[in-house]
């Protein structure tokens, strides 16, 4: 029942997206012509016809963006995401297109419009209907059974999320396993009566949670659920080593999975990402050497010592060096083996204020010409602090697979300067594993315009030492 409701579901939330993205074509006419009056440059038809055609192209490329994939599958602001580059990469094609398109003048406006009209009722759609479902399945309504495999702590983390998120509208049946035992579930039986299991219970879904002790039994798990017609999906027991989705290659038919999955490994990615950086440092360079001039003066007349401060970092492949900074601090012995706090004695006056507007960090920019560092990215360690981490934090060394930033997922979360290091390195990895073109822009914009330069150092002179 649960496959068919699905499908029906599915079926329905592709012809609402169709007729939407075709009725913003006729909208957009009626606003573009008639109520901001520009020139009329041909029928209402000729749009139709255009709009026919860009919702089929549409529909497809949302089909190839995973948007009709199960709720249960993909988050809200993951969805949104893929719909507005899925809309924003169409408009761009059917702009291009009648661009090279001699004697055909389709009104950009109008399509500017369209586009807008679009993705503004299909994100409130898709609001909409997640909060329908939410409050459907919290009802109870609309679940899918599941009936779980082992008895271990994999077993237990999978049933502690299902049971504390009802919005994704799993009801696990039971479980089966030879040892151990799950409190808050029935346990049905045995391995061996796994396929006595299945036809009596007939879940919608089974979910195998294996500890390694039982993973030789994986071959007649597969063998029940297929000759019972379940869907099957495992829980690797190295779950815990896997961050987001593993790549999949292909040795001659010996499939080989990656457990960490990295955008920029490939090469086109890696050629853009360096290809930003070396011209939004250049530019930024130019436009920012008035405000770099001043700081320089600022720090020349704050304190004795040299105007850029210049410390080894850790970078990309573990290599070493030298990263550069506005001088903010005193000279002092303590520079390559202590964090600067938020109440540090060692800062200058005009130190602590280049450090409040992230000022200090402006020389940066060179190193991110160099291809030492990259504009966004996890920030570089000291190496005195690498090697510490290294033991006590789990997966550090992660975050030397790409270059350090200036800024980065980290940092638009506030965690910077002396805070938790394990938060931040659970957002490093998320950016390394979910790295894309437009991620990066949007880490900026958030660094720019939501104010993220701006730390939460105390400037207050009775802090601060000259």
């Amino acid at each position: 029942m649960i496959r068919e409701n699905q499908k029906i579901l599915n079926q329905l939330h592709v012809a609402s997206d169709g007729a939407a993205l075709f009725l913003s074509f006729p909208a957009a006419f009626w606003l573009r012509f008639y109520v901001f009056h520009g020139d009329l440059n041909m029928p209402l038809t000729n749009y139709l016809v255009l709009g026919a055609v860009y919702t089929a192209a549409q529909l497809f490329t949302y089909g190839a963006f995973g948007l009709y994939q199960s709720f249960r599958r993909i988050r809200l602001p993951v969805e949104l995401a893929r719909l507005w580059e899925a809309t924003l990469l169409d408009t761009v094609a059917l702009q291009s297109l009648l661009f090279m398109s001699w004697g055909v003048h389709y009104s950009r406006g109008l399509l500017l419009i369209a586009f807008a009209l679009s993705v503004t009722v299909l994100s409130a759609k898709r609001v909409v209907l997640r909060t329908a479902l939410r409050r459907y399945r919290e009802a109870g309504h609309n679940l899918k059974h599941v009936l779980v495999l082992g008895a271990g702590s994999l077993a237990r983390k999978y049933l502690s999320e299902i049971s504390s998120d009802r919005t994704l509208g799993y009801d696990a049946i039971g479980y089966v396993s030879e040892s151990g035992r799950l409190e808050s579930l029935r346990r049905l039986g045995g391995f061996e009566k796994l396929p006595e299991l299945l036809e009596k219970t007939r879940p919608d879904e089974v979910v195998a949670a294996l500890e390694p002790e039982n993973v030789s039994r994986t071959p007649q798990i597969i063998a029940a659920c297929e000759d019972a017609g379940v869907r099957l999906s495992i829980i690797p027991f190295f779950a815990g080593y896997v961050r987001s989705t593993p790549q999949m290659d292909d040795l001659n038919g010996i499939p080989l999975m990656n457990i960490r999955h990295i955008p920029l490994d490939n090469w086109t990615n890696a050629f853009l990402k360096r290809a930003m950086d070396i011209v939004c440092s250049a530019a930024a360079l130019i436009v920012m050497s008035p405000v770099m001039a001043l700081c320089a003066v600022g720090v020349k007349l704050s304190s004795p010592g040299p105007v850029i401060f210049r410390q080894q970092r850790v970078g990309r492949g573990k290599k070493q060096f030298w990263m550069y900074k506005f001088r903010s601090m005193r000279v002092n012995d303590e520079e390559s083996t202590a964090w600067s706090e938020s109440k540090d004695s060692r800062r200058t006056r005009f130190g602590a204020f280049m450090r409040k507007c992230s000022l200090d960090e402006l020389p940066q920019l060179w190193n991110v010409l160099k291809g030492d560092m990259s504009l966004v990215g996890p920030r570089p360690e000291l190496p005195h602090f690498v090697k510490k981490f290294r033991k006590e934090v789990p997966m550090y060394m992660v975050k030397h697979q790409v270059r350090p930033g200036m800024t980065g997922w980290a940092q638009v979360h506030d965690l910077r300067g002396d805070t938790s290091i394990r938060d931040r390195i659970e957002h490093d990895i998320y950016y390394i594993e979910h790295w894309s073109f437009w991620f990066d822009i949007q880490i900026l914009l958030i660094t720019v315009f939501g104010g993220k330069f701006i730390n939460k150092e105390d400037v207050t002179r009775e802090k601060v030492e000259q």
